[in-house]
């Protein structure tokens, strides 16, 4: 029985979001261990492979080939940077929060595709951006004894994000989404590189600050077993990309955009299973403000992209 593509493109986009938060756990369970960048550089290096293994047969080698490589070392400086600001808070914060407030994400587009590319937005959308970032200041808890600065991170990695998918935008309807998801493979490999020939010795990584520690330390030789989750997570990053992709060829985006939230309940329990972080009051007070403005904006710029024609699929990437 052939399944309608609405319906499929739900499927892949959830099998999406699992394949994300799995990676995003995964890290979180070995960064007590390794290097950030040294993991990122196995994941990536995995994922490229993956990557070719997959669209290779699809399209050729063609898809390899780009006019605007200058948007995609932009666009992979940008991914470089949510990266290393996302992870490296998952060392003292919460997984189920560090979600929670990188999903300020779709809000910031909103804010900055005003005043980057003259995109219009109506009054109720500027509430919804309003309501949730008092989401992230509620998650943030400035001012109340408990702030802690690594949660900055999330919305750090967020703002890099939101530029990189402006960026994206700019780039036009013309390049495959497999040429993106190939070159911010690309820029991970190139970038942790030349972190890890910086900062491999560990000459900088001080014990008594986590946050710069899990930064600079030094490059080990993985345990066979931690060498398979490495692995793992590299598969994980590919198929999330593999099936986000194949989400939004085949399905419309407004579709399709609420179900990148299923990542918020994943990651909810992947905290209390597998690290017994349950969120508390506040936090899941923050995290309905921020999810209940994204699906509002989400709702809001399919309606206005059926109206006009110019709502188009934005692929995530992690």
């Amino acid at each position: 029985m052939e399944i309608n593509s609405k319906y499929l493109g739900i499927i892949y986009i959830t099998l999406a979001q699992v394949f994300f938060t799995t990676q995003d756990m995964a890290i979180k369970f070995i960064s007590g261990n390794y290097a950030l960048h040294q993991i990122i550089l196995i994941r990536a290096s995995v994922a490229i492979i993956f990557t070719l293994l997959v669209f290779v047969p699809i399209d050729g080698y063609k898809f390899l080939l780009s006019k605007q490589l200058g948007h995609h070392l932009l666009r992979g400086f940008g991914i470089v940077v949510a990266n290393l600001c996302f992870f490296t808070s998952l060392v003292t914060i919460p997984l189920a929060e560090a979600v929670a407030i990188f999903f300020i994400a779709p809000l910031l587009i909103t804010l900055l595709s005003v005043f980057l590319i003259g995109e219009k937005v109506g009054m109720r959308s500027w509430i919804a951006v309003f309501v949730g970032l008092i989401g992230v200041m509620i998650m943030l808890r400035p001012g109340f004894g408990v702030f802690n600065p690594a949660s900055m991170l999330p919305l750090a990695a967020a703002l890099a994000y939101s530029l990189v998918q402006i960026t994206t935008r700019k780039m036009g309807k013309g390049e495959k989404a497999s040429t993106m998801v190939f070159y911010i493979q690309l820029n991970l490999v190139f970038f942790s590189s030349i972190m890890g020939l910086i900062f491999g010795d560990g000459n900088l990584a001080d014990p008594t600050q986590p946050i710069i520690f899990y930064l600079f330390r030094a490059w080990i030789v993985p345990t066979w077993q931690d060498l398979m989750i490495m692995f793992g997570i590299g598969i994980f990053s590919g198929l999330g990309a593999y099936f986000i992709s194949q989400a939004y060829r085949i399905t419309k985006a407004g579709i399709l955009a609420p179900f990148e939230y299923v990542a918020l309940p994943l990651s909810i329990f992947w905290s209390i299973t597998i690290f017994g972080d349950w969120p508390d009051i506040v936090s899941w007070l923050g995290i309905v403000l921020i999810a209940g403005a994204g699906l509002y904006v989400v709702y809001s710029e399919t309606v206005q992209g059926r109206k006009n024609d110019l709502y188009r699929p934005i692929p995530r990437n992690r």
